[in-house]
């Protein structure tokens, strides 16, 4: 009977856990000079900032005493233990909802603005298109249905963009900035005993 060393099966370990060793690629000599630079691209940084977790405790109320939240809107944190339905408010929804709503894989998209109708029906219009695609049959589809549209008075920009943990803010309607932030952080799961 052949034996295994803890050294074979350390490195296994490391192995399995790690992903397969790769070889470095070849330093370059020099900086390319002029139009002949180099074709590689930087990698794309995630939409928005990331905003440290306050947890997932569940509260009795909207009126319950808790923690205060760490950004504005919430990113995180205390909440009630249901959701607001996917949609476009024109009234704010509590922080105590909404973020229960971003831990089950909701993108938020609210505003702050006075005499701004455009924007509003450009944000909408897009909240719309999303709704459409989440109907289709497939069911990775339908993760695009978990967004709401809300104004949120007391902003300090005009439009802010949440999802768990993220926030990104925006002092105009930029439908390309917006799109990027959904695709990104659109219908993933936060709950503590799901795995991501």
């Amino acid at each position: 009977m052949k034996t295994i060393s803890i050294g074979t099966i350390l490195f296994a370990l490391i192995l399995f856990l790690n992903g397969p060793l790769q070889a470095a690629p070849p330093a370059s000599k020099a900086p390319a000079k002029g139009p002949e630079k180099s074709a590689e691209k930087a990698p794309e940084k995630e939409p928005g900032t990331t905003v440290p977790s306050l947890g997932n405790d569940h509260i009795q109320s909207i009126e319950s005493p808790h923690p205060p939240y760490n950004s504005k809107p919430p990113t995180s944190g205390p909440h009630v233990p249901f959701v607001a339905r996917w949609g476009i408010y024109n009234r704010p929804i509590p922080n105590e909802l909404q973020v229960h709503n971003l831990e089950d894989g909701g993108v938020l998209i609210q505003y702050d603005c006075k005499d701004c109708t455009e924007v509003t029906q450009k944000i909408e219009s897009l909240a719309k298109e999303y709704f459409q695609k989440s109907q289709a049959a497939d069911q990775k589809s339908s993760r695009y249905g978990h967004l709401l549209v809300a104004p949120y008075p007391g902003l300090d920009t005009t439009i802010v963009l949440t999802a768990w943990g993220k926030i990104d803010k925006l002092s105009a309607f930029d439908e390309a900035r917006i799109r990027r932030f959904i695709e990104a952080y659109i219908g993933i799961d936060h709950h503590p005993n799901h795995p991501e």
